[in-house]
C-alpha cells in the first residue's frame, strides 16, 4: 500500500496492527522519524518513495530498516539521475547541500503554455552523456551521503507540503492582505500538536484598527482559497521581525502560544461531564487551553489526522465511538451530547486467522493439533 505520512500516521494512532507480510510504501511529502519507527513495528517492509509529478513520479526510493542511520530518499530509480548543484550549477561535493535535480526518463517537457517558467525549471544536463539530455530543479534541498543514500532537506524556497499538499505560502500572504483591516502579512509552516506541519498566520493589523477574529479571517480566505491552503492558526503582532537588509525574518517569528488559539467571542466553559471529558481531549491535542463549548475542532486548528486521534482517545476514555464528521461540522456542545446519547461499543472479537490458513494456524499454536 502507498500513502502519505499523514495517512500512515492516521492508521497507526487509530489502532492498526499491520502484518509482517505488510510492505508499505511512504511518498508525497516528508516522513517524520517518529512515523516511520511505528511502521517499523507493524509491517515486513518500508519504503519511502520521493519524486515530484515533474519526473512523473517516483524518482528515487530508498528501504528503510532500523538502526541504518535515519531517514532518507533511497537512491535513484532505473533510467534516473539524480545531480546535487550548487548555486554555480556545479556538482556539490558528498555531504554538501545543494539543490536537487532530475535527470532521465521520467522528465516531463514543461509546464503547459507556461514557457518562461519552463525554461527556468527545465534546464540542460550537463553532466549527462545522452544528446540533448535535461534535467528538471526540484526547488528542494538535499545531500549525498558517503553510502550513496540520499537525505532530503526541505525547500529552497517557500514552497511547502503540509498534509500531502504542496502550497505556495505567497498565494495565502497575497489573499490576507486583500482583508481591509491587515496591513502586514507572513504565513509559514509549522509543526503542530502531534509533530504534524500546520499553516501558521502572522498578522499585523492597519493603523487604527484592530485584526479580524481568525473565523472572520478563515471565512475570507475560503471565498478565493481551497481549505487546505487556510492557516490552522493566526497570531497577531505589532510588527513583523526584519532581517537587517529589511526583508522578514521568518526564523524571528514568535511560536504562537496556546493562548494565541482564540477563544471564541460567546466563551462558555464546559459545563456537563461530557463536556468536560472532550474538552480535556481537545486541550491535549490543540495545545489549547480556553475552549468553549461553541468551538469547532477545525476552527481551533484541527485537521482530519487530529479527528482521528480524538476519536480513538475518547473511545478509551468513554467506550462510545462516533462518526469523524461530527468533528468537522459540530461545536463541541454538540459532540458531547452525542456521546451522551450513544451506546458503548460491543467489545472487538479476537482476530481471526484467514480460513485457507487455519490448519497451519493450529499446527502452529497446539502442536499436535491438526
Amino acid at each position: 500500500m502507498q500513502a502519505t505520512p499523514a495517512t500512515w500516521r492516521m492508521l497507526i494512532e487509530a489502532g492498526w496492527r499491520g502484518s509482517s507480510s505488510f510492505k508499505a510504501l511512504c511518498g508525497g511529502e516528508a516522513l517524520p522519524p517518529e512515523v516511520a519507527e511505528g511502521l517499523l513495528g507493524r509491517v515486513g517492509e518500508l519504503w519511502n518513495m520521493y519524486g515530484p509529478t515533474e519526473t512523473t513520479v517516483w524518482s528515487t526510493c530508498g528501504r528503510i530498516e532500523a538502526g541504518r542511520g535515519g531517514v532518507t530518499i533511497g537512491k535513484p530509480i532505473d533510467n534516473t539521475e539524480v545531480w546535487i548543484l550548487d548555486d554555480n550549477g556545479d556538482l556539490a561535493p558528498v555531504g554538501v547541500p545543494g539543490e536537487l535535480c532530475i535527470g532521465g526518463d521520467g522528465v516531463a517537457l514543461g509546464y503547459h503554455e507556461r514557457p518562461e517558467l519552463t525554461a527556468d525549471r527545465f534546464i540542460a544536463d550537463r553532466f549527462s552523456a545522452r544528446p540533448n539530455a535535461r534535467v528538471y530543479r526540484t526547488g528542494d534541498l538535499a545531500r549525498w551521503r558517503a553510502d550513496g543514500e540520499l537525505v532530503h532537506l526541505g525547500r529552497t524556497d517557500f514552497q511547502v507540503k503540509v498534509r500531502g499538499y504542496r502550497i505556495e505560502l505567497g498565494e495565502i500572504e497575497v489573499a490576507l492582505a486583500r482583508h481591509s483591516q491587515l496591513g502586514e502579512a507572513c504565513v509559514v509552516a509549522q509543526p503542530g500538536p502531534g509533530g504534524e506541519q500546520r499553516l501558521v498566520a502572522y498578522l499585523v493589523p492597519r493603523a487604527g484598527t484592530t485584526a479580524p477574529p481568525p473565523q472572520t479571517l478563515r471565512e475570507h480566505l475560503r471565498t478565493t482559497l481551497p481549505d487546505y491552503m487556510v492557516p490552522a492558526v493566526f497570531v497577531t503582532l505589532d510588527k513583523l521581525p526584519l532581517t537587517p537588509n529589511g526583508k522578514v525574518d521568518r526564523r524571528a517569528l514568535p511560536s504562537p502560544e496556546a493562548t494565541l488559539a482564540e477563544p471564541t467571542l460567546d466563551h462558555r466553559g464546559p459545563r456537563t461531564h461530557a463536556e468536560q471529558v472532550v474538552a480535556t481531549v481537545w486541550r491535549e491535542l490543540l495545545s489549547v487551553e480556553r475552549i468553549s463549548i461553541s468551538d469547532n475542532f477545525l476552527d481551533l486548528g484541527g485537521h482530519s489526522l487530529l479527528i482521528m486521534q480524538a476519536i480513538a482517545k475518547l473511545e478509551a476514555r468513554t467506550g462510545k465511538r462516533i462518526s469523524p464528521r461530527a468533528f468537522i461540522f459540530q461545536t463541541l456542545e454538540q459532540i458531547a451530547k452525542e456521546y451522551d446519547l450513544r451506546a458503548p461499543e460491543p467489545p472487538k472479537p479476537p482476530p481471526q486467522p484467514p480460513a485457507g490458513r487455519l490448519s497451519r494456524w493450529l499446527n502452529a499454536l497446539i502442536p499436535g493439533k491438526s
